[in-house]
């Protein structure tokens, strides 16, 4: 006698929120993602400036197609993405806006942890996250801080801190809450940030800007879909 496969459970999902509309909102967000991507590689803005908010736009779109979107987790989700278009918009403006484009995505952060934490949190699973990432996230804010502190812009040791603060509790809640699809779509939040900060205060690499983006999107689908 062969047991049924369960539908639902707190890692997994739920399969049956994957629609076919879903899927078309993803296919639309992973196309403009991807032209993003070449846009970035060969430094091509007036597509960027087309490409990134659509792509979260798509996202946005896959989070609401889903149909528990009604759900409170998943609105908090939807709230979230909201601010994300918010911060890809000020990052792109010609003028330097990374602070306000930094608070959208903070506050994108908690949305996100809110989320997940109204999912099927377990204590072990929370020790857990808690042993992840906040090594992680102490040595990350230590090479940081000293490099932004030795370039003159102190004024953004703060801003950035706190900023690591929530993503770091984000990440938490996702190891807490979240699917393995949530927890993945944190850990390559947690990824694409690190490689902002390590781009824009430590060392400049060639890749960096491909690999920023790359990770970005694939942490917006892995958060969209965290509840399916």
């Amino acid at each position: 006698m062969f047991l049924p496969i369960p539908r639902w459970s707190p890692i997994v999902g739920d399969n049956r929120n994957m629609t076919s509309t879903v899927v078309v909102f993803l296919v639309v967000a992973s196309i403009f993602s991807i032209g993003d991507w070449w846009a970035v590689h060969v430094a091509k803005k007036s597509f960027e400036y087309v490409c990134k908010p659509l792509a979260t736009v798509g996202f946005l779109a896959t989070a609401i197609a889903i149909s528990n979107a009604e759900s409170l987790p998943q609105t908090w989700r939807i709230i979230a993405l909201v601010f994300c278009l918010l911060g890809d918009v000020f990052l792109m403006l010609p003028r330097d806006a990374f602070v306000p484009g930094l608070a959208s995505f903070a506050i994108a952060q908690i949305c996100f942890a809110v989320s997940l934490l109204t999912q099927d949190v377990t204590s072990t699973r929370l020790v857990v996250g808690l042993v992840i990432v906040v090594p992680i996230t102490i040595f990350l804010a230590r090479r940081f801080v000293k490099s932004i502190s030795t370039s003159g812009h102190k004024e953004l040791v703060v801003p950035v801190v706190v900023y690591m603060m929530v993503i770091a509790a984000m990440a938490v809640s996702a190891i807490a809450g979240g699917t393995v699809i949530g927890i993945a779509g944190a850990a390559f939040f947690l990824l694409s940030d690190a490689l902002i900060a390590e781009q824009r205060f430590v060392k400049e690499r060639a890749w960096q800007p491909v690999g920023i983006m790359v990770t970005y999107h694939v942490a917006l689908a892995g958060l969209a879909l965290g509840l399916v």
